[in-house]
């Protein structure tokens, strides 16, 4: 529904004026950079993803169970946070540039713009690559490979003919995982100045150019749209290329030799990259920032208190409300099921931007007393996240015997006392799971949150924002390490479930 918002808002546009929007050289400029981001960001994601499930998964990696855990960290962090971190650092007159400014290096290659976001959303999104292929490397039939070998193919010839056709839907779906974010990312593109259309959608919405927002937003859907199509076309085809060995074979592993620690170097680059280096910056800001504290930009509690409220309040909505969806889709085989269970995802796969622009387009013109206000974002927020409660729900409700229902309604109890006494304790903790995961989510999204919150209302991720706009970086610290925290807990949940 919210998307509808966007359509009515964009059919409102003169056809002439909307060709003009669409073919205006801002307009190409903005196609041009976001589709070179998400190439970008796409490739490089490969390339480092590929290498890093190999090393851990199939070579004899110093401590590679302490890698595989490191190297999917950055997966928790938002890049905008690490956007912060790098342009402390690269930015002008940074940290780097004053440590070279006494060997007569005076600037730095830039890092605004296009490099500078390709190579920042690339830290924080290859984890996407790395655990799917590092699941399929986990999973083939590994029989092919120990046939190879026997062929006296080497290493290197075995894995291009044998191993990577394979892996090669894995690195596939995760790549086009990389590309929806790398598309739809807003902070990110934000804080380094590059005009994608996240960034653009954003600032066109503030100087109340509605028109050309509605179109951006179509022409980011009608790419996000592509990407899932792509996505689940891969999908529907990686049965055909896992094998049927699931994870036989030899459990040789490859020996390294002496790239052994060439290897382990690679790992740990990465992860100075992605996971010491903010947390050096941020602390740091931690500690210079009590010397340098403005009042309009002081860490207050209460940022922690309403991002805590609205999270809470929609994780508690999305639960409630992906009850039904996740019972009807996992008890019944039925159409309407199915149906109501794909709705769901569609806001997930929305950018948080176009779904803030959408809600609002439809407060402002049809529910100004709900515009801005503390419910429209929670129900932006439930929009977003509520994939995250159906898919934890449904799975805790497979997992209920229909034969102890059965026997509960033979014994004369009615259909909603047998789902309060029977099936609600067994899928309580599936569907606490799933809120769990809402709210740590939730405590994250930034787009939505700036468009929607009522004026005063500040959280974690908008006193980031506010921190970043008027150069008060160290401001930024606090909220930043509590989100730190948050996220490590949602990496914590995700790798448990994964059993790594």
């Amino acid at each position: 529904m919210p998307l509808l918002w966007i359509f009515v808002r964009a059919a409102e546009v003169d056809p002439g004026r909307a060709v003009d929007i669409l073919i205006r050289p801002r307009s190409l400029e903005i196609v041009a950079n976001s589709l070179a981001l998400m190439a970008g960001v796409t490739i490089l994601s490969v390339l480092i993803g590929v290498p890093l499930a190999w090393l851990t998964v199939r070579t004899d990696l110093p401590f590679s169970r302490f890698w595989t855990v490191v190297v999917a960290l950055p997966l928790a962090i938002p890049s905008y946070l690490g956007a912060l971190a790098y342009l402390d650092v690269f930015g002008p007159h940074g940290r780097l540039q004053s440590l070279l400014e006494p060997f007569g290096v005076t600037s730095l290659p830039e890092i605004y713009g296009l490099g500078g976001a390709i190579l920042v959303i690339t830290l924080y999104t290859y984890p996407y690559v790395y655990l799917t292929t590092r699941a399929a490397l986990k999973t083939f039939d590994k029989t092919l490979v120990d046939a190879a070998r026997t062929l006296e193919h080497g290493y290197r010839e075995t894995f291009r003919r044998v191993t990577l056709p394979q892996i090669r839907p894995a690195i596939t779906a995760g790549a086009l995982l990389v590309a929806l974010y790398a598309i739809s990312d807003f902070g990110t593109p934000a804080f380094m100045r590059l005009d994608v259309f996240t960034r653009q959608i954003y600032v066109e919405y503030r100087g109340w150019n509605l028109d050309y927002a509605a179109m951006l937003s179509i022409q980011l859907i009608v790419v996000t749209v592509f990407i899932l199509a792509l996505e689940s076309r891969v999908r529907g085809r990686e049965r055909l290329y896992t094998g049927s060995g699931g994870g036989s074979g030899s459990t040789n592993v490859v020996e390294l030799g002496r790239w052994r620690w060439p290897a382990t170097a690679f790992c740990a680059l990465v992860a100075i990259a992605t996971l010491v280096l903010p947390v050096f910056v941020f602390a740091s800001w931690l500690i210079t920032g009590a010397a340098s504290e403005v009042d309009a930009y002081r860490f207050r509690l209460e940022y922690a208190f309403n991002s805590a409220a609205v999270s809470t309040a929609a994780a508690a909505v999305a639960a409630l409300a992906a009850l039904p969806v996740a019972y009807l889709a996992a008890r019944y085989d039925t159409l309407a099921g199915h149906l109501f269970e794909r709705a769901t995802y569609v806001g997930y796969a929305v950018p948080g931007i176009v779904i803030g622009l959408a809600l609002v387009f439809f407060g402002a013109n049809y529910a100004a007393w709900l515009f801005p206000s503390i419910p429209l974002l929670v129900f932006a927020y439930v929009v977003r996240f509520i994939p995250q409660s159906v898919g934890s729900t449904r799975t805790s409700v497979l997992q209920v015997n229909p034969r102890l229902t059965e026997a509960s309604r033979t014994l004369g109890r009615g259909s909603l006392e047998t789902f309060r006494s029977v099936t609600l304790p067994i899928i309580a903790p599936g569907i606490v799971a799933g809120a769990a995961l809402v709210f740590l989510t939730t405590m994250k999204e930034l787009p939505a949150t700036l468009l929607l919150r009522p004026t005063g209302f500040d959280t974690l991720v908008t006193h980031i924002w506010r921190a970043e706009q008027a150069a008060y970086m160290s401001h930024a610290a606090v909220p930043a390490f509590v989100i730190l925290l948050v996220s490590g807990v949602s990496m914590w949940i995700i790798l448990r479930q994964e059993n790594v």
